[in-house]
Order: C-alpha cells, then structure tokens, then sequence
C-alpha cells in the first residue's frame, strides 16, 4: 500500500518539485476505485462458486441416489444405534415385498416376525461390536416375499462418523437362486444320463474307483456287471427314436429298481453298468442278474406299443477277475460278449480262457479298424501256371502285417473284416491295388481277386469295380474274380444279375473252393463261370484217400463237358502235377509253381528286365 502511495506521489510531482494535489487526488481516488471493483469481483466470484460447488453436490447426489435406486440387488441402510431402516432402493422393496415406506424408520422388530427379527438384530449387534463386515454366502434367506427357498448373498458393514463411533449399517442382498440352480444343474448333467437320468460313464468310473480303494484297504471283494439290451436296435429302425427312447427310459427305471441298492449305470447307448455292494456272495449276485434278465424279457409297454427286449449280462469279480479298473472292466465286457454270442437274455461269469480268446478277438477287430488308415495291408501274389509249367497270371492274396502280432492269418482276421463290414472297404482297396499293380506288368498276364460274399450284398461292387477298371487303366479281360458259392446263398436272384452285368464288362468270373459246398452243381447250370477252382483240400489228400482222388477226377469230367477250365489249387508235389496232368487239368497253383511273396520276387515273370528293376 505504501509503494502504491509513494507511485501516486511521484506521479503527482511537478518538474519543479512542487505536488499537485489535485492530481494526488485524482490518482488516490481512482486507485480507491479500482481497488474496490477488485474487491467486488472476488466476492462476486466467491458467490458463484458456492453456488457452483453445491449444484455439483446436489446434481453428484442425484446421480448417486439414482445409481443406488436402480441397483438390481437389494440395498439398505440402517441406524447403528437401533437398526433402523433409513434407506432402501427399489430392489430391497421387491424383495422383502414391502414399499418402503412400511420399512423407512422402523426396526426389524416392527417389520419382521419375532424369531426373524431376533436373528437380524444378533447380526447387526456383531458387525456393531466388532467393527468387521459380516458375509453370508449361498444362504437361504427366510423374510420377504422371495425370502422362502431362496438362496442369496448378503454383506453388511459398519460406517463410523468423523469421530470414530459407529453411524450407519449399510447392507445389500443378492439374490443367487437361479445362478445356484443352474450351476447344480449344470453339475448334475456332467455326471448322469441325460436320457435316463442314471448316473453316466463318468460317475461310475469315480465310484468304482472308489470302490477299488475300499475294498484293497479292506481286502473285501465286490462284483461288476456289464449288461447290453437285446434287440434294441431293431425297435429304434422299426418304431423310431422317440419309441426307442421311451423304452431305454422304461428299461433303466426297471433296473435301478430291482437293483437292490447296487450302483447302477448307463455308460452309453445301450449298455449298463452295476456295481455290487461290497462282499456279495456270489449266489446274490448270480440271482440279481437272472433277475433283471427276467424283468428286462417281459414286456415293457412304451406309448401303446409293446416290444419285447432282454437283456444279456457279463460279470466279473474284483480281485479274482481283476485288480485294475481297466482289467476288470475288460474281462466283465468279455464276459458280455459271450452271453450274447451264446444265444442272449443271458448270464455269464468271466472264464480266464474262454473269454480271453474272445477279448483277443475283439482287440483284433478293433486293431483293424486302423489298418487300412496305417498301411499295415500287404498284397502279395502267388503263381498260377499251366500243366507244363507257364505261369498265365497271379492270385492277389491279402496280408495283413499287424504292428504288434506280426502277420496275422487270413483266416482269422477275414472272417472279423467280414462279421463289422470293413470287408467293402479292404475289399476295394485289394481290387485297386491289384489292378495297378497288374497293369504295369510289361506282360498282359491276368490276377485274379478274391471277393467276399459280404462286397455282394452291401455296397455298389459293380460301379467300384468300373471306377477301379477306368483309374489303373487295367484291361477288364486280364481281371478275373473269384468268388464261392456263398455269393449265390440267399438273394440268388439279384446275385445271379450282378454276376452277369461284372461279365458284360468284360471280367472272368471264376467259383472258388468248388466241391466243398452243397449246390455247386446246380450254380454251374445257373450261370457259365470261366473257371472253377478245385479245393486244395482235395489235392493235398490225393495220396492219401482215394476218395479225394475219385472226387478231383469227377470234378474234372464234369468240367469239361461243360467245357470250363479247371485250375487246382494246393499242388505242392510232382506226384501231385502228374495226376493231374493225366486227368487233364489245365491249369495249377501251389508252392510246386510259387509260394505266395511280394512282387518283387516275380518281376522276371511278369517282364520286368533288370535294367528296369533298377532305374524304373
């Protein structure tokens, strides 16, 4: 202020040192007034920052109330003192199912029964005296209109003033039935059936592992019974699925009934697994599953519709049968596998050996379900000559290198291929690879193929057969196939038919294994085969029984008053290629011309050079 003065003083003084005081006035004056012009504006401005600062804490206090009022779970808020309810939002209202204005500045004795009323107040004095928020997780909730059987969560803490004492409970409540719901729910459905609602593969894995826990701490012994409805496919191919699922409803009611207790369930499809209590004898056990097989046989009546389906059971007992999930579940399979191979609506223990045979044979054939994706099959080609000695062509013979068992016999894992189908598959697969092989033979020698009775009845054989034709470029003339009289047993008809149009293309169609069936005789009348394959089993008794010998010399003049080639097979001696060189045979195959082996051992016979062989 003084150096304010001592400006205004200076600027007031004349040149010749004398102060003009008007002037002095003048700049006091203004300066009196611009000072007060800068008061006015800071108190103007002070005002309307007040006023400012409490349109933002009223517009920040509706924005509050109204983010608390729209909240989707239940908020309140209580007097510390004596719990009385101050605020409460829309979603407290629906739940307790009271407006607010029933619960705003009451206490819980005045809202609430009395045993309810007791339990909140107790709540509410612990979080008051220990200061600590109170959680409640998954509870069932007992006041409101949605309080009963309803499962929620609930926090409530203690707000304090400024000076620390305890002020406000404030609270909320989340109502979780649904989520609780679903998440049982959803627990359920992962370890039971959703069809039969019978535990599932899952659940009976947990418990008999469980069971195998007990009983080796206990060294007690329990049963394990595998059972496969009979004839239940039949009912979903004639009657449908919905009538299917009616009676495995129907089936698995009448199991879990009758199982006395025992843990029973649907692992998939149609088969069953039941555990039995532990130390069972096994007489209860026997008698249990003659039960359920006589329950199962009767008629189950689904819809209107009555089906009669069995049922076949397999058991196996833990530790004789077993000692391992895995072995006693195998072995209770095995046992299955047996009750219904004989005959069905069946009963069986595990025996070691009978079902172990069985078990390898089942391994085999699901072992060769691969063996087509892994290139395990081999093709090799045996000779066939005339009399003198001329190889005219090969037989393709399928081998089958098994990773594991090494190569497996024809007889055992043809018959396998034959009883799932993959015999149409291997089958083509055969065809092809022998077709393309043959066709880069320099010289036009034939191959025969043999073609399973199962390529006729399933499938489109002829169509496969052209394609194969088209793509190795194979003249039809050098194909021949060779099939038996099985071909020819049921559909004759429609055999007889496909025999012809495969003629009409241009293949040779030989019967093989001929003289060991019943109607051999009468097919050669039905259709003009371009060969017939004398059985080796007749060839290799030559020698020893006439009886053999009388039946290749009648089969031979039969032939050939039919004018049909005839070719033996099996013809292993000199002795044996003399006799039927005498008899007049035309043409023969057997380790005396060739062993059955790779190509590779006859390149020279089907034209391949060295030179070939080496830089092909």
């Amino acid at each position: 202020m003084h150096r304010l003065f001592a400006e205004q003083l200076r600027c007031a003084t004349e040149v010749t040192g004398q102060v003009d005081l008007d002037k002095l006035g003048e700049l006091v004056s203004a300066a009196y007034e611009a000072s007060d012009r800068d008061r006015q504006r800071m108190a103007d401005a002070r005002a309307q920052t007040h006023d400012q600062v409490e349109e933002d804490l009223l517009r920040t206090r509706e924005f509050l109330d109204t983010i608390v009022e729209n909240i989707p779970i239940a908020v309140f808020a209580k007097c510390a003192k004596d719990s009385r309810y101050i605020l409460l939002n829309r979603a407290g209202e629906d739940y307790y199912g009271l407006p607010r204005e029933q619960m705003l500045g009451r206490t819980p004795e005045e809202i609430f029964p009395a045993d309810v009323a007791h339990v909140v107040n107790e709540q509410d004095r612990r979080v008051v005296a220990s200061g600590m928020p109170m959680f409640l997780e998954e509870h069932l909730l007992e006041v409101g209109v949605k309080g009963h059987d309803r499962v929620v969560n609930s926090r409530k803490m203690l707000i304090r003033d400024g000076a620390g004492d305890p002020q406000y409970l404030v609270g909320v409540i989340e109502d979780v039935t649904e989520r609780v719901t679903n998440h049982e729910r959803i627990s359920h459905l992962a370890h039971h059936d959703a069809l039969t609602d019978l535990p599932n593969r899952s659940a009976f894995n947990v418990e008999l592992d469980e069971r195998l826990e007990r009983a080796q701490e206990a060294s007690t012994g329990f049963a394990v019974l595998s059972l496969d409805l009979d004839r239940f496919k039949e009912v979903n191919e004639v009657l449908g699925h919905p009538v299917g699922d009616m009676l495995m409803r129907a089936a698995a009611d009448r199991l879990a009934a009758e199982a006395d207790g025992a843990f029973v369930a649907r692992i998939g499809g149609d088969e069953f697994m039941i555990l039995m209590p532990d130390n069972a004898r096994r007489e209860d056990v026997l008698t249990l599953a003659e039960r359920l097989v006589e329950v199962i046989r009767k008629e189950l009546e689904v819809d209107d519709y009555l089906s009669q389906v069995g049922v076949s059971v397999g058991i196996a007992v833990y530790p004789d049968d077993g000692v391992d999930p895995a072995t006693l579940l195998a072995n209770a399979d095995s046992a299955l596998y047996r009750a219904k191979r004989e005959g069905r609506a069946r009963v069986c223990f595990f025996e070691s050996e009978t079902d172990q045979e069985l078990r390898d044979r089942r391994l085999l054939q699901h072992d060769l379900r691969q063996a087509l994706e892994q290139n395990q099959f081999l093709l090799y080609f045996q000779p066939q000559a005339r009399m003198e000695g001329e190889v005219i062509g090969f037989e393709a013979l399928l081998r089958w290198n098994h990773p594991t068992r090494g190569f497996v016999p024809p007889d055992q894992f043809i018959p396998l291929a034959e009883e799932n189908g993959l015999i149409i598959q291997i089958g083509e697969w055969v065809l092809r690879e022998a077709c393309r092989e043959a066709a880069s033979w320099p010289r036009p020698l034939q191959v025969a193929v043999n073609l399973s009775p199962v390529q006729f009845q399933a499938g489109d054989l002829e169509r496969s057969i052209h394609q194969v034709l088209l793509e190795t470029r194979l003249t039809p003339t050098r194909l021949e196939v060779e099939i038996t009289e099985v071909v020819l047993i049921g559909d004759f008809t429609r055999a007889l038919n496909l025999l012809r149009r495969l003629k009409a293309l241009g293949i040779r169609i030989a019967m093989d294994d001929f003289g060991t069936g019943y109607s051999s005789l009468s097919y050669l009348q039905s259709f003009p085969f371009d060969k017939i394959k004398i059985d080796r089993s007749f060839i290799s008794n030559l020698e020893a029984t006439p009886q053999s010998a009388e039946i290749v010399r009648a089969v031979l003049s039969l032939a050939h008053a039919l004018n049909i080639p005839v070719i033996a097979e099996g013809v292993e001696t000199e002795a044996q290629r003399a006799f039927l060189a005498h008899e007049a045979c035309e043409q023969m195959q057997g380790y005396l011309v060739g062993r059955p082996d790779l190509i590779e051992r006859y390149l020279d016979l089907v034209g391949v050079t060295v030179e070939r062989r080496l830089y092909a």
